[in-house]
Parts: C-alpha cells; structure tokens; sequence
C-alpha cells in the first residue's frame, strides 16, 4: 500500500472521529437542552397551578362579597320601607297638628279681638274721662293746652339750641384763639427785625467841627442856598458832632441827605457844587430806588420780580404810615407770613410773594387814581404776578373777598406788623377821639348800659341791661356791634367785642 492511500485512509479516519466527537458534544447539547427544557416546563406548572389557585380563593371571595351585597340590599331595601312608613306617620301627624293650630290661632285671634275691642273702650272712656277732669280742673280746652304745651316745647328748643350754640361759639373760640396765639407768637419769635417806624428828621455825623463851618458859609450863605434849593431845613446846633435834617416830605430829605454827604465828603462847599450835588443825587434816584427794592427784595426771600416792580418797590423806602416805613413794614409782612403759612401748611411763596407786594400801589396812588390796594394788584397783574398774589394784594383791606388761604394770611400778617411795638405812632387827640368816637357808636344800641373800650382801643366791653337783653340775644348783639364797627369806624387791625349780661338780686332779712 502506497504512502497517498495511508494518507487518505488516515485523513479519513481522523474525520471520522472529529465526526464522531461533533455528534457526541451534540447529543451531549441537546440532553442538557432537554433537561432545561424539562425544568422549564415543570417550573411554569407550578406558576400554573399557583394562579389556577389564587383564582379560586378570588371567586370564592366574590362570591361571598355578592352574598354580603345581597344582605346589605336587603336590610336597606327594609330601611327604606320603614322609612317610607315613618315619613307618611309624621306627615298625616304635621297636618294633624296644622289644622289644629288653626283651630287654635283663629279661636286666638277671635279672643284677642274681642278683648282689644273691650279694653278700646274702656281707654276712651277713660281718656275722656280724664280729659273731662283735665279741662275741669284747668280751665283750658284740649287745643289751649296743647298749643300751651308747644309753646313750652318750643321754648325750651330754643333755649336748648342757643345754650348749645353759645357753647359751641366758645369752644370754637377757645380753639382758634389758641392756636392763632401760638401760630403767630411762633411766627413773629422767629423774625429779628428792628422797629421800622419812620421819623421826620435824619442826623448826619459830621467828619470834624470844622466842617459845620463850611456847611453855613459866609454869613449863612451856603445854608440858605442849600435850604432855598432842597427844601429842607438844616439845624447845624441842635446835636453835637452831627447836622439835622428836618423837613415831612421824605423824598427831599432824602436827596438832601446824599447831596449834603456828598458834599461833605468833597469838602469844597459853596453854592456852585451844592447845586451840581443837588443835580447828582436828583439823577441817581433811580438806581436808589432800584438798589432799596433789589434789598428789600432779597431780605423778604421774593425772587424773580420784574425790574419795574422791584424800581416800585424801592419807592416805597421813602414812604412812611402813621410813622412805619412802608418798605421795612413789607419785609416785615413778608417774612410773618411765611412763617405763619409754614405753620399751618400753606403755600409759603404765595404768601411771603402777596405779603411783600400787598402795599406796592401806595408808591402810585399820587399818580393813579383808586386805593392803593386796587392798583397795587392791578400793576401786580400787568407784571405778570399769578392770580392768588393779586387777590391777596387786592384783598388785603377787604375791598374784594379772599379767594385763598394766603390772602388772609397776608391781612393776618400786615396787622401784626402794623401792631408791633414801636412801629407805628399816633397822635394822641387822635387816639382819644377814637376811643370816644368808638364808646358813643356802641352805646348807641337798644339795651347797653355802659361801653369801654380797652387794650388801646384792640377790644371793646358792653354792659348790658338785663331786663332789656336776655341770654339768647348776646350773641346777636355782639355780632351786630361788629358790624355796625366795621360800617362806620375806621381803626387798624381788629377790635373785639365782648357783651357782658349780670343781673343781680339782693334782699335783707330782719
């Protein structure tokens, strides 16, 4: 046998028995594969079995869950029923007890009347009865008494209504007195002004005693040309170390005032330079008055004025009322009402800006006809000043009602202003005449005994005849002497009345 055919027989062999090795590992695949599948199949029995159980143990208990149900239905089915019976008990026991409320309420109703009827009677034949009584025993009829009983009624109404208005009209007065007291001692503590009365003289100092030479001149020439050509009077003796200037109207003491400084300050006087002095302090009167209203302006805190109001303005420095420069007194009236509105929550511009300007037609009245007050706020107006300021202007002696607060605000703060210690002068005649012009205008009224005016002619008392005037009627009274004050009699500020009413008894016993 040749090599190939050993070589076949053995590759063959050696297929044969990787054959049989493949079929042996296959056989061996499968029993295990079997004995899976074996396990496999006894495991879901058994899962099976368990769910045909559970199946069973769910159906019994439904079954006995139905049988449960069913006896429940039952017992509520034999509820219901009693139920149903014991509804139709109480409805035939409401309509049984309804028909014999009725019975009851009509049987009521026919006592109740009766007896209504009954005791009717026997209240009007006791009213009248009583009535027959009442007239007997006072002499009037029904309707006499009762107009005498609404008589009576109204009577006391009255009195209880002018009791409460008196004490009303007192608590009210407490009240604002009080608080006008602190709100102006407030607003004028806060001001450090000095007086601003004005004087008919103006004292110059003089440089040195030989200047009083030069002022008179040669044989009194120069003072007599200098009060030739200013119109004021020079009095070089009556005060040491200084010149008085005497004349009532301010505007040529004034120009005598800068011509007189202006030529002491040159030392050359003679008539030649007092009258170009003169000529000066006439042409710089303008940028005078300019300067005094810018100052005045800027004190007051009033800002953006027109330049021809602020020129106005300082031609009031030259102005004087009873004694108080007009310009100094407007500061004044500026910086109280502002403080005043502050106080009580007012517009404070509007009332330092109509406070400062409320005077401004005093430095035209020579020149345009009406009171100051209308062309004040007239003039106010053209210069573009909003309406509020020119009621206040306008208003501020009453010649047109107050439209704002401010408005009597500014009147609050010119008497304050005008009442200043100091700050105003009057003469006495006057004064008196006043005070007695004042006594004979409140005597004149039905009933006052006795009248006294007090406190500078600020207030006023009246005594009363207390047979003639009652309670009821003072305050009446009082308001009609105020009126009858404010018609016929011309006086600063204000004048309160207070009517006094006593009545006394007396007796002796022994």
């Amino acid at each position: 046998m040749d090599q190939s055919t050993i070589a076949t027989v053995v590759g063959l062999l050696g297929a044969c028995l990787v054959a049989l090795l493949l079929v042996l590992v296959a056989r061996r695949e499968a029993d295990l594969q079997r004995r899976r599948a074996s396990q496999d199949v006894e495991r879901i029995r058994e899962d099976a079995r368990a769910m045909l159980a559970d199946a069973e143990r769910r159906e019994r208990r439904v079954v006995e869950r139905e049988q449960e149900v069913a006896a429940q239905r039952a017992e509520i089915a034999e509820l219901e029923r009693r139920t149903r019976a014991e509804a139709e008990a109480v409805a035939a026991a409401e309509r049984s007890a309804a028909r014999a409320l009725d019975r009851a309420e009509h049987v009521a109703a026919r006592t109740l009347a009766d007896a209504d009827r009954s005791a009717n009677e026997r209240l009007a034949d006791a009213r009248a009865q009583a009535r027959a009584e009442l007239e007997s025993v006072t002499g009037l009829t029904q309707d006499e008494a009762l107009a005498e009983l609404t008589r009576r009624i109204a009577d006391q109404a009255a009195n209880d209504a002018a009791a409460r208005v008196r004490r009303a009209e007192a608590q009210a007065r407490r009240t604002a007195d009080a608080r006008a007291r602190r709100i102006v001692a407030t607003a004028v503590q806060r001001l450090a002004v000095p007086s601003s009365a004005q004087h008919a003289l103006t004292v110059l100092p003089l440089p040195s005693d030989e200047m009083k030479g030069r002022i008179i001149g040669k044989e009194g020439r120069n003072i007599r040309h200098f009060e030739a050509l200013t119109g004021v009077n020079v009095l070089v003796d009556e005060t040491p170390g200084s010149v008085v200037l005497s004349c009532f109207d301010a505007d040529r003491r004034e120009l005598a005032q800068v011509a007189l400084e202006a030529l002491m300050a040159d030392g050359r006087i003679h008539p030649q330079r007092i009258e170009a002095a003169y000529a000066d302090a006439q042409a710089g009167a303008q940028e005078r008055h300019d300067a005094a209203g810018h100052d005045a302006a800027e004190r007051a805190g009033v800002t953006g004025l027109h330049p021809e109001l602020v020129r106005t303005m300082g031609r009031l420095r030259l102005r004087s009322s009873y004694g108080q420069n007009v310009l100094e007194h407007l500061v004044e009236c500026a910086q109280v009402a502002a403080a005043t509105a502050a106080e009580i929550g007012a517009d404070v511009e509007v009332a330092r800006r109509g406070a400062f300007l409320h005077d401004l037609g005093k430095a035209l009245t020579a020149e345009v006809p009406g009171t100051h007050a209308a062309v004040g706020a007239d003039l106010a107006r053209r210069h573009g000043e909003s309406e509020a300021v020119v009621n206040a202007i306008a208003a501020h002696h009453d010649e047109v009602p107050p439209a704002t607060v401010e408005a009597v605000l500014v009147q609050a703060a010119d008497a304050v202003s005008a009442a200043r210690t100091g700050a105003r002068r009057q003469d006495v005649d006057q004064y008196v005449e006043r005070m007695v012009e004042l006594e004979a205008l409140v005597t004149e009224h039905q009933g006052v005994r006795r009248a006294l005016a007090m406190a500078a002619g600020r207030e006023v008392r009246v005594v009363v005849e207390p047979e003639e005037v009652d309670d009821r009627a003072l305050p009446h009274l009082a308001r009609a002497i105020a009126q009858h004050i404010e018609a016929d009699l011309t006086y600063p500020g204000e004048i309160r009345v207070t009517v006094v009413r006593e009545l006394r008894a007396s007796a002796t016993a022994g």
